[in-house]
C-alpha cells in the first residue's frame, strides 16, 4: 500500500513560500552596536564664600517702616545677633550735615555695628537719585557679604529700597535672597509719637542747626539735603530773623509766634510723610511676596522701661526669630503682610511725591 497522500485542494492552493532575504551581516553588525550617549556637561564650578549664609545666593534682610517706627533700632537689634552691617536707605541721611534735622543714628544709637551710606554726599546741592543709590547699595552689599557677614538695609525712602530690589532687572535679587521685615504702628499713635520727637529735636538744636546753614539767597528747596523736613519749614522764620538783626526795636514776640508755627508745620508735614510711606509699604507689602509685618504699636504707647521691655517683647524677639529662621531656610514663623488684612490709609500728601 502506498503511503502517499495526494495533496488536498486547500493545501494545492497554498502560496509558495518566499526565500528570505540575504542577511547584511555589516548592517546588523552596525545596527546592534552599542550607541554610548555623549558624556554630560561637567557641573558649574561652585566658588568658595566665606558667608555663613550663603547658599547658591548670599542673603539680606530689608527692615521698612515709617518714620519714627523704630527701624535704625530693628536693624540694629539685627546686625548684633547675626552679625551685621547696615546700609541706610534713607534718601536725606545720604548726605553728610543736618544731623539732627535729618535725625541720623548716633554714635551711642550705633553701638558699634557699621553703618554705610550715612554722609556719604558731601555736596549739599547735588542730586542722589535712587539708581544711584542702588549701585552704591549693591557694591555696599556685596562687600559686606564678602566680609562673611550680614547686609541689613535700613531706611524711610521706599522708592529707594523699591529701586534696589526691583531695580536693573531684579539684578540684586539675582544676588541676593531677600527677607523683608515691616515695623507698623497704627497712625493715631505714631502721629503723637512724632509730635514729641519734633519736640525732642528742637531741644537737640534742631532750630540753630538749621540756621547755621541758613542763606537767604537760597529760594529752591525741592533739592539734596535742603528737602530735609524742618528746613524749609524754617525759612520764613530765618528771613525774619535775619531781617531783624541790628534793628533795636523789633517784635520778638511775631518772631516767636512764626518759630511756632513753623515747629507745628514740621509736625504736620511729618506725619504727612508718615502716611504717604505707610501707604506706599502696604502697596509693597502685597507685591512682594512673604513681607513679615510686626505691629509695634503698645510699644509706642508706653514710656521709659515699659517701652524697652515691650520692644524687646513685641518686636525685636519676633523679627529676630523670623530672620534666624529665613537665615536657616526654615521658613518664616510670622504671618506674612499679604495674609493680613491692613486697612486702608488716608494719605495727606500728593501721590506722585517719591517716598
Amino acid at each position: 500500500m502506498s503511503l502517499y497522500l495526494a495533496p488536498t485542494a486547500a493545501v494545492a492552493t497554498l502560496p509558495r513560500l518566499l526565500a528570505p532575504p540575504p542577511i547584511d551581516i555589516r548592517r546588523l553588525e552596525r545596527d546592534m552596536a552599542l550607541r554610548v550617549p555623549p558624556p554630560p556637561p561637567p557641573p558649574p564650578l561652585v566658588t568658595s564664600t566665606t558667608n555663613r549664609y550663603a547658599g547658591a545666593k548670599h542673603k539680606a534682610v530689608v527692615v521698612m517702616g515709617a518714620t519714627g517706627t523704630g527701624k535704625s533700632r530693628l536693624a540694629v537689634d539685627l546686625a548684633l545677633r547675626f552679625g551685621g552691617e547696615v546700609i541706610n536707605s534713607d534718601k536725606i541721611q545720604v548726605y553728610e550735615g543736618l544731623d539732627v534735622a535729618t535725625n541720623k543714628v548716633t554714635a551711642e544709637e550705633c553701638a558699634g555695628v557699621p553703618h554705610h551710606l550715612i554722609g556719604v554726599v558731601r555736596d549739599p546741592d547735588a542730586e542722589f537719585a535712587a539708581p544711584d543709590f542702588r549701585r552704591e547699595a549693591c557694591r555696599a552689599a556685596g562687600a559686606i557679604a564678602a566680609r562673611g557677614r550680614l547686609p541689613v538695609v535700613a531706611g524711610g525712602s521706599n522708592s529707594f529700597v523699591e529701586e534696589l530690589v526691583d531695580g536693573d532687572r531684579r539684578a540684586f535679587r539675582d544676588r541676593f535672597d531677600l527677607c523683608f521685615v515691616w515695623v507698623d504702628v497704627q497712625l493715631p499713635v505714631l502721629h503723637g509719637h512724632v509730635a514729641r520727637r519734633v519736640d525732642e529735636m528742637r531741644a537737640r538744636g534742631l532750630v540753630g542747626e538749621v540756621a547755621a546753614a541758613f542763606d537767604p539767597r537760597r529760594t529752591d528747596y525741592a533739592r539734596g539735603l535742603w528737602r530735609a523736613i524742618g528746613v524749609p519749614e524754617l525759612d520764613a522764620y530765618l528771613r525774619r530773623r535775619a531781617a531783624a538783626a541790628g534793628v533795636e526795636e523789633d517784635d520778638d514776640d511775631d518772631a516767636e509766634l512764626m518759630l511756632e508755627d513753623a515747629i507745628e508745620e514740621i509736625k504736620a508735614n511729618t506725619c504727612a510723610l508718615a502716611c504717604r510711606q505707610r501707604a506706599k509699604i502696604q502697596r509693597l507689602a502685597r507685591m512682594w511676596r512673604g513681607v513679615v509685618r510686626v505691629d509695634a504699636t503698645e510699644v509706642f504707647r508706653r514710656r521709659g522701661i515699659a517701652a524697652d521691655e515691650a520692644w524687646k517683647r513685641l518686636v525685636a524677639a519676633p523679627c529676630i526669630e523670623a530672620v534666624r529662621s529665613f537665615l536657616n531656610d526654615d521658613g518664616l514663623v510670622l504671618p506674612a503682610a499679604d495674609d493680613l488684612l491692613l486697612p486702608d490709609v488716608p494719605v495727606f500728601a500728593p501721590a506722585a511725591v517719591a517716598v
